[in-house]
């Protein structure tokens, strides 16, 4: 089996339709994704409506986090979408993301950047806005040459020039709306070292020991030497290990499939989640 447990689509920062991303993952001979879009779960009846035959979809979302200051996110899989909790969580940081994108682009205007609001809305369409559409205007107008290289100091990393905080969820709080919801919660990318800082090792044992199910290890911001010391640390604490592509389209270079998750682990995933449960494609409509 093929297992592609990270993926976005245009629900949120992703450029494929929660449609086009499902038939895509099974051209890519994938046999189970999973549609993980920022903070919302509104791609996910499009995504079940297409499911091709052969595919499996394992709903979920990926929820902003910050603790000491640091930005991180939670995957958050099979969980029920309706639970009380977790959803006034996810529409308030959902919410606040329209005045913080204003607000960076406030922030590059002073700095001399033509960006403009209406820029911005256009790309994001029907999505979640954040970051990765602001980056995309700086691209579109010639700024920087990719995505990836708007997010350095002089533009939007964390703490960067035109960086605007939002509404973050406490990790801790975070894992235990997504058991409360009858999810499994996955810690996404956890040294990506080149997105800025970093959560130390022993904050990662702390969530263990409060929940946490697992961490993403195979990922394409995690060289050789990250990977093997994160599986350490993962069995040192008990985790699953999952990997996964982080697909968004044209946003980024990966490839639907450049990582995959064991299917053992994707098993006891399944297990865990009380929630919902992984939806078999019937052919779409």
């Amino acid at each position: 089996m093929r297992i592609d447990l990270h993926t976005h689509s245009t629900a949120s920062d992703g450029t494929d339709t929660p449609a086009e991303l499902v038939l895509g993952a099974a051209a890519a001979g994938l046999d189970v994704v999973a549609l993980t879009d920022h903070d919302t779960t509104r791609g996910h009846a499009e995504a079940i409506a297409a499911l091709p035959a052969g595919l499996t979809l394992v709903t979920g979302a990926e929820l902003s986090c910050r603790i000491d200051g640091v930005s991180m996110h939670m995957l958050a899989y099979l969980f029920d979408p309706e639970e009380p909790s977790l959803l006034a969580e996810r529409e308030l940081v959902r919410d606040d993301r329209v005045p913080r994108a204003r607000g960076m682009v406030g922030k590059l205007q002073e700095l001399g950047v033509p960006v403009t609001w209406e820029q911005v809305a256009r790309i994001a369409g029907d999505g979640s806005v954040g970051r990765p559409h602001v980056a995309t205007a700086l691209v579109e107008l010639g700024v920087v040459p990719t995505v990836g290289d708007a997010f350095t100091q002089d533009w939007l990393a964390d703490g960067g020039r035109a960086f605007v905080e939002k509404h973050e969820t406490d990790p801790f709080e975070a894992i235990r709306l997504i058991k409360g919801a009858g999810g499994v919660a996955v810690f996404a990318h956890p040294a990506a070292a080149k997105r800025g800082r970093t959560v130390p090792e022993s904050v990662i044992a702390e969530m263990a020991a409060a929940g946490l199910d697992g961490i993403e290890v195979d990922h394409m911001d995690h060289d050789p030497d990250t990977r093997a010391r994160l599986r350490g640390l993962a069995k040192e604490l008990g985790l699953l290990t999952t990997g996964s592509s982080d697909y968004h389209g044209s946003r980024k270079t990966c490839v639907l499939g450049e990582y995959t998750t064991d299917p053992e682990v994707y098993g006891e995933i399944t297990r865990r989640a009380t929630g919902a449960f992984p939806v078999p494609g019937a052919g779409g409509v």
